[in-house]
């Protein structure tokens, strides 16, 4: 029993509200103006008490940006405060210190009210196409070029537009249409969500959300804890690479365990950089840590609040995981892989059956030109790259991992914009070998349609370090970038014109545990799939496949796989 609920009512009440916030999520991408919501869902939606605690969100969506949001809305809440605001108000932030760590993430937060008594906040964070400045990250300094920053303002009051910040904003975009559609399709969102809050308090009779929301954050940060209570008490590290601009980057993450507390510090990491937009605010370099928290020790659990009690992260100021402002950080997104990485890493030492190996890095690829008619365009694509094997199961090819975000599917992307998609294929070989083959890396090929002209403005991870495996597992494929059949570097502003091919990949995940543990049958089913070649299959995994007769050679195969003499004779 938690407080005045009984589990079972607690049970029904809770997913109700998470039910709710699946429904401004799928409101929020069926009302947007852009692929970037609409397609690759790169949003967050959630539903807070009166002190701006997560009590419910979306499982649409990614959990960078909905955990940055929740402390987020407690920046908005201390500048108005709840009994300041009142019903029609529309809140409006994308500080990336306050909120999820870049321009590009707008906030849009609406207060509740059931009659004339505020009961909940909901809020909504998406990626928007554009918010001006620069697109190249690989050339900021600091974040007063990346873009326009919104403090945190009344978007609407009373019901009213402020006309004044919705000009600021179309003044400063190069796609006003979308930006401010996508803004708009927020502010209805939390409509839905909030009409869906009424009606489920009167349905239950509820008067005040503030005892349901204290009893759904107190049983999961107790469960929480439970877990972390269940593992052996010790101090577990690992650390994790990024590329970097002209050095590697160290992210290295210490888990410290006694009883219930659990404790991330990345003391050690790099300090932050001075161009390049890599830096990660500490919003975010938190909700990458709860994820892999979460993953490993409560994977079921809804997330709310209570997740975010149940553990501490420590990350030194000044370093490239906590920058002080003004630091660049419009790429954060490409510390999220080494961030989740050092986490998974150390959480592997203590509970290897429920951690993953590493997988392919996080980034975004901003394509920006004109199109047929002159028109300006913006067109995102995401990481789809192999995931890192897990202990029971085969890493996912082509996914973006851990952010969640899905690619933008064929017919939309050529539609959208002037893209078009020669290939898409997965790559042979590129995931890591192991007992559990890490996912499989994909190769997009794209080019310009005749009569445009376009950018590609890269910032791509993953080219020096690849995915590591675990346990024995070997590592994936790293990623690459190719402009005409060449190989490119990784980080800069590519022109395009239709005859120009423009190829990319992300790389492939690490396998888990030693590669000649694999099932035999496992590995012939990669060979016939394509997966992994006849030679692969001999090298690493010492499986000898006769391609003619689609079978595994065993006595081959057994001789290759027989354990090597010991070195003092018989064992």
């Amino acid at each position: 029993m938690s407080g005045d609920f009984d589990p079972i009512r607690l049970e029904i009440l809770w997913g109700r509200l998470v039910s709710i916030a699946e429904e401004q999520a799928k409101t929020l991408i069926r009302a947007s103006f852009t692929t970037v919501v609409g397609e690759m869902e790169d949003l967050a939606c959630g539903i807070y008490d009166l002190e701006g605690n997560l009590i419910a969100q979306a499982a649409t969506g990614t959990q960078g940006i909905l955990t940055g949001m929740s402390v987020g809305m407690k920046h908005m809440l201390r500048k108005y405060p709840i009994e300041t605001l009142a019903p029609g108000d529309v809140l409006c932030c994308n500080d990336p210190w306050m909120i999820t760590g870049h321009h590009y993430d707008i906030a849009v937060a609406t207060p509740i009210f059931m009659g004339d008594a505020p009961v909940a906040m909901v809020a909504t964070v998406l990626h928007s196409s554009d918010i001006g400045g620069i697109t190249t990250a690989a050339d900021s300094n600091s974040v007063y070029e990346e873009g326009l920053e919104i403090p945190i303002l009344k978007l609407f009051k009373k019901g009213e537009r402020n006309e004044g910040l919705f000009e600021i904003i179309a003044a400063n975009v190069r796609i006003p249409d979308q930006v401010v559609g996508d803004l708009l399709a927020q502010v209805a969102a939390n409509a839905v969500s909030g009409q869906r809050i009424v009606e489920f308090m009167g349905e239950y009779g509820l008067t005040t959300l503030q005892p349901l929301a204290r009893a759904i954050i107190t049983t999961t940060e107790q469960a929480v804890r439970e877990a972390i209570a269940e593992l052996p008490d010790g101090v577990y590290a690992y650390e994790s690479w990024a590329d970097g601009m002209d050095t590697p980057l160290r992210i290295g993450a210490t888990v410290t365990i006694r009883g219930s507390d659990l404790t991330v510090d990345f003391a050690g990491s790099s300090p932050q950089t001075k161009k390049g937009g890599i830096n990660c605010v500490w919003n975010f370099t938190f909700a990458y840590t709860a994820q892999a928290v979460k993953s490993v020790l409560a994977p079921y659990l809804p997330n709310n609040d209570g997740l975010f009690r149940s553990f501490n992260m420590m990350a030194p100021e000044g370093s490239v995981i906590n920058p002080r402002f003004p630091a660049p950080v419009m790429a954060r997104y490409i510390m999220v892989g080494p961030i989740s990485s050092a986490v998974f890493g150390a959480l592997t030492k203590v509970a290897p059956d429920r951690s993953v190996a590493e997988s392919c890095r996080v980034t975004m690829l901003p394509f920006t030109g004109t199109d047929e008619r002159g028109e300006p365009f913006v067109q995102w694509m995401v990481t789809n790259g192999g995931s890192g094997a897990r202990p029971r199961l085969d890493g996912y090819a082509a996914m973006a991992y851990p952010s969640n975000v899905k690619a933008v599917p064929v017919e939309m992307l050529e539609t959208g914009s002037p893209l078009f998609v020669v290939k898409k294929e997965f790559i042979q070989d590129s995931g890591g070998p192991g007992k559990f083959r890490g996912g499989l890396d994909q190769r997009t090929t794209m080019r310009l349609r005749e009569g445009t002209q376009g950018f590609a403005h890269c910032f791509f991870e993953g080219t020096k370090f690849p995915p590591r495996g675990h346990h024995g597992g070997l590592s994936g494929r790293l990623a690459e970038v190719m402009l005409n059949g060449r190989p490119v570097a990784p980080k800069e502003k590519y022109a395009l014109g239709p005859q120009d091919e423009f190829a990319f990949s992300f790389g492939g995940g690490g396998g888990y545990y030693a590669p000649a543990e694999r099932d035999p049958e496992l590995v012939l089913d990669d060979v016939i799939n394509g997966y992994v070649s006849p030679e692969a299959a001999t090298e690493h995994y010492g499986v000898v496949v006769d391609m003619e007769a689609r079978a595994v050679e065993w006595a081959r195969t057994g001789w290759l796989r027989k354990p090597p003499p010991h070195p003092g004779g018989a064992r």
